[in-house]
């Protein structure tokens, strides 16, 4: 697996910044959950570091362009996960501002209680029933293999 380094050696990528990251990840998650008075905030708590390395240095993705064709697609499986998705997005320059995360599964946000395509800028796949997105990645693998 090849380690994105398009962001480059700063102070912000030091080994204890994925702390510091992890933890807003899981506060912005938490606060998000308890103003909603529903949500599930056990996968956010205990994936913030993985999905922030995994997010920072092994995905390739751009911000400023969601739809980019070369991108790598993240599928998070387990819908009701979502604000650790939408807290991921916020905080690396995705258009999805503290004022969405605010609104938190409230009809009409852009951030609803499962991630669904055209809502969230850098929302791959709308995804629900738990494995629903194993179908997904399939789907996918074999359209890219179909297709070159």
């Amino acid at each position: 697996m090849k380690i994105n380094k398009s962001s480059g050696n700063t102070n912000k990528n030091k080994p204890g910044n994925h702390q510091v990251m992890a933890d807003l990840l899981r506060v912005l998650s938490a606060d998000a959950v308890q103003k909603a008075g529903s949500g599930h905030p056990g996968m956010p708590m205990g994936m913030a570091e993985i999905a922030y390395v995994l997010w920072k240095f092994y995905l390739k993705h751009n911000p400023k362009n969601p739809n980019w064709v070369n991108r790598d697609r993240f599928i998070l499986s387990n819908g009701h996960g979502s604000m650790l998705h939408y807290a991921l997005l916020h905080l690396t320059g995705y258009d999805l501002p503290i004022d969405e995360l605010k609104q938190f599964r409230k009809l009409g946000s852009a951030t609803p209680g499962h991630p669904e395509v055209g809502i969230t800028p850098g929302v791959e796949t709308t995804t629900g029933p738990l494995g629903q997105g194993l179908a997904h990645g399939v789907g996918w693998l074999l359209l890219k293999t179909f297709s070159e």
